[in-house]
């Protein structure tokens, strides 16, 4: 009889083992879960992967907390496809989807810090900016009340920025209540900004601070990286004053300026021959136009 009731706890005790196991998923399955309504935390692991296996332990352990307090699915998806979207580094990577936006994890494999850092940031913390805001938001030029800001500029041609969205929102969680983190367009929505403080390329990366700028100029795209940046690093780096606004008559020129430099014209002179010729031309038609409307009227009159 004890032997019977021995083996019954024992095979109960494997099933609530098996029933604890972290839910296996494709790619194919995933993508249905990330293009869904719900949050999802998604472990991305491979095999024969020692660390992977202490990060599967402990989402495994804290998985029930991880479905109460993000009201979220929790799964993990082997040797996928998908990881390096999300991760340029790769497995082990922890991701949480906040309703399709995802913020990478970095930090030690702790129950309490992992379940901390996501229930801090069950929002974005990246403000988006434009030409629009920019410097209303910054107001970099004056360098005053709004503080820090640290801005990754990025385009949609930019295979590199689009693997970068889940370590940028993991650098703002990280930040948010130490300075700004902000993202912007750099051939769309914020092609002036970008062009005004010299980004020529995607992704860059600027760090703004009491009107100057400081850009981060390493390959290393990863969390750490920029917040060791932002928080004392950019003092390494050499700073610039921010560009002061273009006037209306420079964001005019600047295209004929482009074009002229192109043409291998040098100065501008040539321009304002071009100019006043026009002006003198259309200003003799509209005179001439003008002089012939009382001859018009006075024959019709007759």
């Amino acid at each position: 009889m004890l032997h019977i009731v021995s083996v019954v706890i024992i095979a109960l005790s494997l099933g609530c083992a098996v029933g604890q196991d972290l839910r296996r998923v494709d790619d194919t399955e995933l993508i249905q879960l990330l293009t869904g309504s719900s949050n999802v935390v998604v472990l991305f692991n491979k095999n024969n992967c020692q660390r992977c296996v202490e990060y599967e332990n402990m989402v495994t352990k804290i998985r029930a907390q991880l479905e109460e307090t993000l009201s979220a699915i929790v799964v993990q998806s082997v040797d996928s496809n998908l990881v390096s979207i999300y991760d340029p580094s790769k497995e082990p990577a922890l991701v949480f989807f906040r309703r399709g936006i995802p913020i990478l994890y970095h930090g030690e494999i702790n129950d309490d810090e992992i379940l901390d850092f996501f229930n801090d940031n069950l929002e974005p913390a990246v403000k988006e900016l434009s030409d629009d805001n920019f410097e209303h938001l910054t107001q970099a030029s004056s360098g005053a009340t709004t503080g820090d800001w640290f801005i990754f500029f990025s385009s949609a041609e930019c295979t590199v920025c689009q693997r970068l969205y889940a370590v940028w929102e993991s650098v703002g969680g990280k930040l948010k209540r130490k300075l700004n983190i902000a993202r912007m367009n750099s051939l769309e929505s914020g092609i002036s900004t970008a062009t005004r403080l010299g980004v020529l390329e995607a992704p860059a990366f600027i760090f703004l601070r009491q009107g100057k700028m400081y850009k981060y100029s390493a390959k290393q795209y990863s969390p750490e990286a920029f917040v060791q940046f932002a928080e004392k690093g950019y003092t390494q780096s050499h700073p610039q004053p921010v560009p002061a606004i273009p006037s209306a008559v420079n964001e005019f020129l600047g295209p004929l300026q482009s074009y002229f430099a192109a043409e291998n014209i040098t100065s501008l002179a040539t321009l304002s021959i071009f100019a006043l010729v026009a002006l003198l031309f259309v200003g003799k038609k509209v005179a001439k136009i003008f002089s012939s409307e009382p001859a018009k009227t006075k024959n019709k009159s007759k």
